[in-house]
């Protein structure tokens, strides 16, 4: 069975960009936990994660542990499962660190979520995954949708976890796939994740990472092309409040030629200690001639005490390109804006809530269902509440 055919540093201000140690070609990946040694946190990839808090997800060990799972299926998509070994043997993308090397190794198999071919869902395919204890819970979901399907699947992570996940999207030829994943866990959690996107000649495929709770939530999402003319779009949405580590890397390797790519992360964080990090990669090989790719990450700093790294990085191996750029911008919150608005008669609460709302909103409704819109947009305004007058920026 083949996958491929579906039956940058400163509190208020931090950018940079960075020519990575090694070529995102040469790093390794495996499907072995041996090969990846507990990371001590000095290492390129680890060296803003708190690696002292995620020992948990760094033993390679069984808990049998799951989540519990509600799905809304659309007529015609189906739910089945695999084995390791299936997935393997398929010829998925490889783990790329250790958490997901253990996430693949015991995760007791991999849920299958197809969409047939030629298929358009007026439903998105929607699967809510909820945690009630500290176990630690390895998961391991795979996406396939057919050959010119169009389809929107949504994933909720909800409740109390320490979790370590691999996630699978294949898109077929001509497919126009769309995945969101929704990060509302309870303040106290962890989660790792990889998420591989694989699409297809002609394919397009949205991923939107929209993260809000945890107290330590790693998304690794990479993105390859199985032929050309694909088009592949990374959204995402992130807001940390105090103690919490939200990081988002993504890695796009244009191998195929003619394909594009564009990549846009924006964040809020508030209250001391909050933390964010956002890593942006795009490798351009030799024989992608004809792409064009773009990647862009903003913050916004609501309070002081907040910090956030943002590092994109662009490798070309080819002149033959369209264009290719990046961008990266962190600021405090625009005392200017504020004033505008409270002196057309709108209070100050009233006011900051409308210009985060704006921040946040040219992504948020790009989502496609509006239901998911309305309510991340509600959980905006919750977490802005949290925001205090002589503490704010």
């Amino acid at each position: 069975m083949s996958l491929l055919t579906p039956s940058r540093e400163a509190h208020t201000h931090s950018s940079e960009t960075m020519v990575p140690d090694a070529s995102r070609a040469e790093r390794m990946t495996s499907y072995a936990v041996t090969d990846f040694p507990i990371p001590s946190g000095r290492e390129e990839e680890w060296r803003f994660t708190p690696i002292d808090r995620l020992g948990v997800l760094f033993r390679d060990e069984a808990t049998g542990a799951c989540l519990d799972w509600t799905e809304s299926l659309p007529e015609g998509v189906t739910l089945s499962t695999m084995s390791v070994e299936q997935w393997r043997e398929g010829g998925a993308p490889k783990p790329g660190d250790r958490a997901a090397a253990i996430a693949a190794a015991h995760s007791g198999g991999v849920g299958v979520i197809d969409i047939p071919a030629e298929a358009e869902l007026t439903e998105p395919v929607r699967i809510t995954l909820s945690g009630a204890s500290e176990q630690v819970v390895h998961g391991h979901l795979l996406v396939r949708a057919g050959r010119f399907a169009k389809a929107t699947v949504v994933i909720d992570h909800q409740g109390r976890a320490d979790y370590s996940e691999v996630l699978t999207v294949v898109a077929g030829d001509g497919a126009d796939l769309t995945v969101v994943s929704l990060q509302e866990w309870d303040d106290d959690s962890l989660h790792l994740g990889q998420h591989d996107v694989v699409v297809g000649r002609d394919a397009h495929v949205r991923h939107i990472a929209v993260t809000l709770g945890g107290s330590i939530v790693r998304l690794n999402t990479n993105a390859s092309y199985a032929g050309p003319g694909g088009s592949f779009e990374a959204l995402g949405v992130y807001y940390a409040d105090a103690g919490q580590h939200l990081e988002h890397r993504l890695f796009v390797d244009h191998e195929a030629p003619h394909c594009t790519s564009n990549v846009e992360y924006k964040g809020a964080l508030q209250g001391d200690t909050a933390r964010t990090v956002w890593i942006g990669d795009v490798l351009i090989r030799a024989s992608a001639e004809g792409t064009d790719t773009y990647e862009l990450n903003r913050n916004l700093i609501l309070t002081d005490g907040a910090r956030a790294d943002s590092v994109p990085n662009l490798e070309i191996e080819t002149g033959e390109i369209v264009g290719a750029g990046h961008a990266a911008t962190t600021g405090r919150f625009d005392d200017e804006h504020l004033f505008y608005l409270m002196a057309r008669g709108i209070p100050e609460k009233d006011a900051r809530r409308l210009v985060v709302r704006g921040f946040f909103a040219s992504i948020i409704n790009r989502i496609g269902v509006p239901e998911v819109a309305e309510h991340l947009m509600e959980a905006v305004d919750k977490e802005l509440a949290l925001t205090h007058g002589p503490s704010a920026a």
